[in-house]
Protein backbone atom coordinates (compact mmCIF):
# COMPACT_ATOMS: atom_id res chain seq x y z
CA UNK A 1 0.00 0.00 0.00
CA UNK A 2 0.80 3.06 -0.95
CA UNK A 3 1.34 6.41 1.57
CA UNK A 4 1.15 10.14 0.80
CA UNK A 5 2.24 12.50 3.90
CA UNK A 6 1.40 15.95 3.79
CA UNK A 7 2.69 18.76 6.16
CA UNK A 8 0.49 22.01 6.75
CA UNK A 9 3.04 24.52 7.07
CA UNK A 10 1.37 28.10 6.40
CA UNK A 11 -1.91 27.43 7.37
CA UNK A 12 -3.19 26.55 10.66
CA UNK A 13 -4.57 23.09 10.82
CA UNK A 14 -7.25 23.09 13.25
CA UNK A 15 -9.11 26.05 11.20
CA UNK A 16 -8.23 23.55 8.48
CA UNK A 17 -9.11 20.70 9.44
CA UNK A 18 -12.77 21.89 11.50
CA UNK A 19 -14.30 21.50 14.70
CA UNK A 20 -13.75 17.81 15.64
CA UNK A 21 -12.23 17.41 11.68
CA UNK A 22 -15.15 17.70 10.11
CA UNK A 23 -13.59 18.65 6.94
CA UNK A 24 -11.56 15.38 6.92
CA UNK A 25 -14.44 12.87 7.31
CA UNK A 26 -16.06 15.23 4.32
CA UNK A 27 -12.70 14.24 2.71
CA UNK A 28 -13.36 10.62 4.06
CA UNK A 29 -16.58 10.32 2.61
CA UNK A 30 -15.00 11.69 -1.03
CA UNK A 31 -12.19 9.43 -0.59
CA UNK A 32 -13.94 6.44 0.44
CA UNK A 33 -11.06 3.80 -0.74
CA UNK A 34 -8.48 5.35 1.13
CA UNK A 35 -7.46 5.89 4.53
CA UNK A 36 -7.14 9.03 5.83
CA UNK A 37 -4.93 10.16 9.04
CA UNK A 38 -4.78 13.52 10.40
CA UNK A 39 -2.44 14.54 13.87
CA UNK A 40 -0.84 17.57 14.53
CA UNK A 41 0.03 19.43 11.51
CA UNK A 42 0.40 16.22 9.48
CA UNK A 43 -1.86 13.99 7.08
CA UNK A 44 -0.99 10.64 6.38
CA UNK A 45 -2.81 9.07 3.28
CA UNK A 46 -2.96 5.28 2.65
CA UNK A 47 -4.29 3.74 -0.90
CA UNK A 48 -3.72 3.51 -4.51
CA UNK A 49 -1.11 5.23 -6.06
CA UNK A 50 -3.71 6.44 -8.84
CA UNK A 51 -5.80 7.64 -5.97
CA UNK A 52 -3.37 9.24 -3.90
CA UNK A 53 -2.27 11.67 -7.21
CA UNK A 54 -6.10 12.46 -7.72
CA UNK A 55 -5.94 13.48 -3.32
CA UNK A 56 -2.90 14.92 -3.60
CA UNK A 57 -4.07 17.39 -6.41
CA UNK A 58 -7.64 18.45 -4.75
CA UNK A 59 -5.75 19.09 -1.26
CA UNK A 60 -3.80 20.94 -2.81
CA UNK A 61 -6.77 23.19 -4.48
CA UNK A 62 -8.11 23.23 -1.18
CA UNK A 63 -5.22 24.77 0.63
CA UNK A 64 -5.31 27.68 -2.10
CA UNK A 65 -9.29 28.21 -1.33
CA UNK A 66 -8.39 28.22 2.14
CA UNK A 67 -5.36 30.80 2.32
CA UNK A 68 -7.44 32.92 -0.37
CA UNK A 69 -10.51 33.22 1.78
CA UNK A 70 -9.14 31.65 5.27
CA UNK A 71 -11.89 29.36 5.99
CA UNK A 72 -13.01 25.86 4.50
CA UNK A 73 -16.47 24.65 4.77
CA UNK A 74 -18.88 22.04 3.23
CA UNK A 75 -20.32 24.33 0.00
CA UNK A 76 -15.98 24.97 -1.11
CA UNK A 77 -14.82 21.72 -0.12
CA UNK A 78 -17.63 20.17 -2.36
CA UNK A 79 -17.22 22.25 -4.83
CA UNK A 80 -14.05 21.95 -5.12
CA UNK A 81 -13.69 18.12 -5.21
CA UNK A 82 -16.88 17.64 -7.46
CA UNK A 83 -15.92 19.53 -9.93
CA UNK A 84 -14.50 18.86 -13.61
CA UNK A 85 -11.65 21.38 -13.52
CA UNK A 86 -10.67 24.16 -11.85
CA UNK A 87 -12.52 26.54 -13.65
CA UNK A 88 -15.59 25.49 -11.73
CA UNK A 89 -14.46 27.23 -8.26
CA UNK A 90 -12.01 30.25 -9.53
CA UNK A 91 -12.64 32.52 -11.78
CA UNK A 92 -11.01 36.51 -12.15
CA UNK A 93 -8.99 37.38 -9.29
CA UNK A 94 -10.42 40.75 -9.04
CA UNK A 95 -14.05 38.87 -8.98
CA UNK A 96 -13.24 37.67 -5.92
CA UNK A 97 -11.76 40.88 -3.83
CA UNK A 98 -14.40 42.55 -1.74
CA UNK A 99 -17.57 44.06 -2.87
CA UNK A 100 -18.67 45.84 -0.05
CA UNK A 101 -17.80 46.61 3.62
CA UNK A 102 -20.92 45.65 5.85
CA UNK A 103 -22.24 46.65 9.05
CA UNK A 104 -20.36 45.32 12.00
CA UNK A 105 -17.20 45.32 9.69
CA UNK A 106 -18.76 42.86 7.99
CA UNK A 107 -16.91 41.71 4.38
CA UNK A 108 -19.05 41.31 1.42
CA UNK A 109 -17.88 39.39 -1.71
CA UNK A 110 -18.40 36.69 -4.26
CA UNK A 111 -18.06 33.32 -2.51
CA UNK A 112 -18.20 30.58 -5.87
CA UNK A 113 -17.03 30.96 -9.12
CA UNK A 114 -20.27 31.71 -10.36
CA UNK A 115 -21.22 34.53 -7.88
CA UNK A 116 -17.82 35.51 -9.11
CA UNK A 117 -19.11 35.15 -12.97
CA UNK A 118 -22.06 37.34 -12.17
CA UNK A 119 -19.34 39.99 -11.00
CA UNK A 120 -16.93 39.69 -14.09
CA UNK A 121 -20.23 39.89 -16.35
CA UNK A 122 -21.82 43.07 -14.69
CA UNK A 123 -18.35 44.75 -15.22
CA UNK A 124 -18.43 43.74 -18.73
CA UNK A 125 -21.94 44.28 -19.79
CA UNK A 126 -24.55 46.91 -18.58
CA UNK A 127 -27.27 43.77 -18.81
CA UNK A 128 -26.69 41.16 -16.85
CA UNK A 129 -29.14 37.76 -16.17
CA UNK A 130 -28.00 36.11 -12.83
CA UNK A 131 -29.96 32.71 -13.43
CA UNK A 132 -29.96 29.72 -10.64
CA UNK A 133 -32.33 28.17 -8.25
CA UNK A 134 -33.21 29.20 -4.34
CA UNK A 135 -30.04 30.29 -2.06
CA UNK A 136 -27.33 30.45 -4.99
CA UNK A 137 -26.29 34.40 -3.79
CA UNK A 138 -28.36 35.70 -6.87
CA UNK A 139 -29.93 38.67 -5.54
CA UNK A 140 -27.77 39.23 -2.35
CA UNK A 141 -24.06 38.96 -5.27
CA UNK A 142 -26.83 41.80 -7.27
CA UNK A 143 -27.82 44.06 -4.29
CA UNK A 144 -23.85 44.16 -3.14
CA UNK A 145 -22.43 44.79 -6.51
CA UNK A 146 -25.25 48.19 -6.80
CA UNK A 147 -24.65 49.01 -3.47
CA UNK A 148 -20.74 49.33 -4.12
CA UNK A 149 -21.46 51.18 -7.87
CA UNK A 150 -23.29 53.60 -5.32
CA UNK A 151 -20.51 53.56 -2.83
CA UNK A 152 -18.12 54.60 -5.76
CA UNK A 153 -20.49 57.03 -7.31
CA UNK A 154 -20.65 55.00 -10.13
CA UNK A 155 -24.43 55.67 -9.81
CA UNK A 156 -26.81 57.85 -8.45
CA UNK A 157 -29.33 55.74 -7.15
CA UNK A 158 -30.60 52.09 -6.59
CA UNK A 159 -33.59 50.62 -7.88
CA UNK A 160 -34.87 47.28 -6.90
CA UNK A 161 -37.97 45.57 -8.15
CA UNK A 162 -39.80 42.73 -8.10
CA UNK A 163 -42.79 41.96 -9.75
CA UNK A 164 -46.09 41.40 -7.46
CA UNK A 165 -46.69 38.17 -8.32
CA UNK A 166 -47.67 36.17 -4.68
CA UNK A 167 -46.11 32.82 -4.07
CA UNK A 168 -49.61 30.93 -3.46
CA UNK A 169 -50.73 33.69 -1.22
CA UNK A 170 -53.23 37.05 -1.83
CA UNK A 171 -51.24 40.59 -1.32
CA UNK A 172 -55.13 41.52 -1.03
CA UNK A 173 -55.69 39.73 2.20
CA UNK A 174 -52.50 41.83 4.35
CA UNK A 175 -53.50 44.31 6.87
CA UNK A 176 -52.40 48.27 5.85
CA UNK A 177 -51.75 50.50 2.97
CA UNK A 178 -50.30 49.74 -0.49
CA UNK A 179 -46.54 50.10 1.19
CA UNK A 180 -47.01 48.03 4.13
CA UNK A 181 -49.03 44.92 1.85
CA UNK A 182 -46.02 45.18 -0.30
CA UNK A 183 -42.97 45.69 2.57
CA UNK A 184 -42.88 42.10 3.77
CA UNK A 185 -43.11 41.04 -0.43
CA UNK A 186 -40.00 42.95 -0.84
CA UNK A 187 -38.33 42.06 2.57
CA UNK A 188 -35.04 39.60 0.77
CA UNK A 189 -34.07 43.28 -0.52
CA UNK A 190 -34.66 44.99 3.06
CA UNK A 191 -32.57 42.25 4.48
CA UNK A 192 -29.70 42.57 1.64
CA UNK A 193 -29.55 45.62 1.97
CA UNK A 194 -29.18 46.19 6.06
CA UNK A 195 -26.46 43.94 5.77
CA UNK A 196 -24.41 46.58 4.32
CA UNK A 197 -25.69 49.94 4.94
CA UNK A 198 -26.22 51.11 8.14
CA UNK A 199 -29.32 51.93 9.37
CA UNK A 200 -29.73 55.45 9.55
CA UNK A 201 -28.10 55.99 6.54
CA UNK A 202 -30.46 52.99 4.42
CA UNK A 203 -33.26 54.89 5.68
CA UNK A 204 -31.85 58.36 4.72
CA UNK A 205 -31.43 56.38 1.25
CA UNK A 206 -34.64 55.79 0.64
CA UNK A 207 -36.45 58.61 2.13
CA UNK A 208 -34.60 60.93 -0.35
CA UNK A 209 -35.01 58.18 -3.44
CA UNK A 210 -31.59 56.97 -3.58
CA UNK A 211 -32.49 53.75 -3.22
CA UNK A 212 -36.11 52.78 -4.19
CA UNK A 213 -37.92 49.62 -3.28
CA UNK A 214 -40.74 49.58 -5.43
CA UNK A 215 -42.98 46.49 -7.21
CA UNK A 216 -42.65 46.33 -10.85
CA UNK A 217 -45.61 48.22 -11.87
CA UNK A 218 -44.28 51.77 -10.52
CA UNK A 219 -41.63 51.25 -13.81
CA UNK A 220 -44.28 51.75 -16.50
CA UNK A 221 -43.73 54.72 -18.36
CA UNK A 222 -39.94 55.49 -16.15
CA UNK A 223 -37.12 55.99 -18.18
CA UNK A 224 -33.67 54.57 -15.64
CA UNK A 225 -30.89 56.53 -16.17
CA UNK A 226 -27.75 56.64 -13.79
CA UNK A 227 -29.17 54.07 -11.71
CA UNK A 228 -28.03 50.20 -11.36
CA UNK A 229 -31.33 48.27 -11.52
CA UNK A 230 -32.17 45.06 -9.97
CA UNK A 231 -35.34 42.93 -11.07
CA UNK A 232 -35.66 40.34 -8.47
CA UNK A 233 -38.01 37.17 -8.85
CA UNK A 234 -37.86 37.81 -12.42
CA UNK A 235 -39.08 34.43 -13.51
CA UNK A 236 -42.85 35.83 -12.30
CA UNK A 237 -42.97 38.60 -15.21
CA UNK A 238 -44.96 37.94 -17.77
CA UNK A 239 -44.31 38.89 -21.64
CA UNK A 240 -45.55 41.81 -21.84
CA UNK A 241 -44.06 43.02 -17.96
CA UNK A 242 -40.11 42.37 -19.02
CA UNK A 243 -40.68 43.98 -22.74
CA UNK A 244 -41.68 46.91 -20.80
CA UNK A 245 -38.72 46.40 -17.92
CA UNK A 246 -36.64 45.62 -20.32
CA UNK A 247 -37.33 48.91 -22.39
CA UNK A 248 -36.81 51.61 -19.50
CA UNK A 249 -33.01 51.77 -19.61
CA UNK A 250 -31.36 54.95 -19.91
CA UNK A 251 -27.98 56.06 -19.82
CA UNK A 252 -25.52 54.76 -17.50
CA UNK A 253 -27.62 52.46 -16.37
CA UNK A 254 -26.71 48.55 -15.37
CA UNK A 255 -29.46 46.05 -15.36
CA UNK A 256 -28.92 42.71 -13.52
CA UNK A 257 -32.26 40.42 -13.45
CA UNK A 258 -32.13 37.41 -11.21
CA UNK A 259 -34.67 34.68 -11.64
CA UNK A 260 -35.43 30.84 -10.91
CA UNK A 261 -37.14 29.61 -13.89
CA UNK A 262 -38.26 26.30 -11.81
CA UNK A 263 -40.25 28.66 -9.39
CA UNK A 264 -42.78 30.57 -11.16
CA UNK A 265 -45.65 31.44 -9.30
CA UNK A 266 -47.79 32.81 -12.83
CA UNK A 267 -51.19 31.13 -13.43
CA UNK A 268 -51.28 28.32 -15.76
CA UNK A 269 -51.05 28.90 -19.74
CA UNK A 270 -49.07 32.29 -18.57
CA UNK A 271 -45.62 32.26 -20.28
CA UNK A 272 -42.58 33.74 -18.20
CA UNK A 273 -41.24 36.56 -19.24
CA UNK A 274 -37.92 35.79 -18.03
CA UNK A 275 -38.11 32.44 -20.04
CA UNK A 276 -38.82 33.58 -23.57
CA UNK A 277 -36.05 36.96 -22.44
CA UNK A 278 -33.90 33.88 -22.34
CA UNK A 279 -34.25 32.29 -25.37
CA UNK A 280 -34.75 35.53 -27.66
CA UNK A 281 -31.47 37.60 -26.08
CA UNK A 282 -29.08 34.56 -25.49
CA UNK A 283 -27.10 35.61 -28.45
CA UNK A 284 -27.36 39.95 -27.90
CA UNK A 285 -24.38 41.17 -27.68
CA UNK A 286 -23.47 43.52 -24.79
CA UNK A 287 -25.75 41.31 -22.66
CA UNK A 288 -24.53 38.29 -20.27
CA UNK A 289 -26.24 35.28 -18.85
CA UNK A 290 -25.09 33.57 -15.96
CA UNK A 291 -26.33 30.21 -14.58
CA UNK A 292 -25.83 29.22 -10.79
CA UNK A 293 -26.43 25.87 -10.06
CA UNK A 294 -26.65 23.52 -6.74
CA UNK A 295 -23.08 24.10 -6.14
CA UNK A 296 -23.39 27.77 -5.59
CA UNK A 297 -26.11 27.28 -2.28
CA UNK A 298 -24.70 28.78 0.61
CA UNK A 299 -27.53 28.52 2.46
CA UNK A 300 -27.81 24.89 5.36
CA UNK A 301 -26.60 21.96 3.65
CA UNK A 302 -30.10 20.94 3.62
CA UNK A 303 -31.52 23.22 1.20
CA UNK A 304 -29.07 21.39 -1.45
CA UNK A 305 -30.70 18.04 -0.82
CA UNK A 306 -34.38 19.77 -1.11
CA UNK A 307 -33.27 21.43 -4.69
CA UNK A 308 -32.08 17.62 -5.68
CA UNK A 309 -35.61 15.80 -4.16
CA UNK A 310 -37.98 18.86 -6.02
CA UNK A 311 -36.02 18.37 -9.36
CA UNK A 312 -36.75 14.72 -9.34
CA UNK A 313 -39.91 15.45 -9.30
CA UNK A 314 -40.05 18.03 -11.45
CA UNK A 315 -38.58 16.64 -14.51
CA UNK A 316 -40.58 13.37 -13.62
CA UNK A 317 -43.79 15.77 -14.24
CA UNK A 318 -42.89 17.82 -17.09
CA UNK A 319 -44.09 15.59 -19.78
Amino acid sequence: MNELVIELTEISPQEFFGQQNANIELLKKYFPKLKIVARGNKIKVFGDEELLEEFDKRFDELTGQFAKYNKLDENMIERVLTSTSKEDYTSSKSSGDVLVHGVSGRLIKAQTANQRRVVDACKKDDMVFAIGPAGTGKTYTGVALAVKALKEKQVRRIILTRPAVEAGENLGFLPGDLKEKLDPYMQPLYDALRDMIPAEKLEKYIEDGTIQIAPMAFMRGRTLDNAFVILDEAQNTTHAQMKMFLTRMGKNAKFLLTGDPGQIDLPRRVISGLKEALLILKDVDGISIIYLDDKDVIRHKLVKKVIDAYKNIEHQNQF
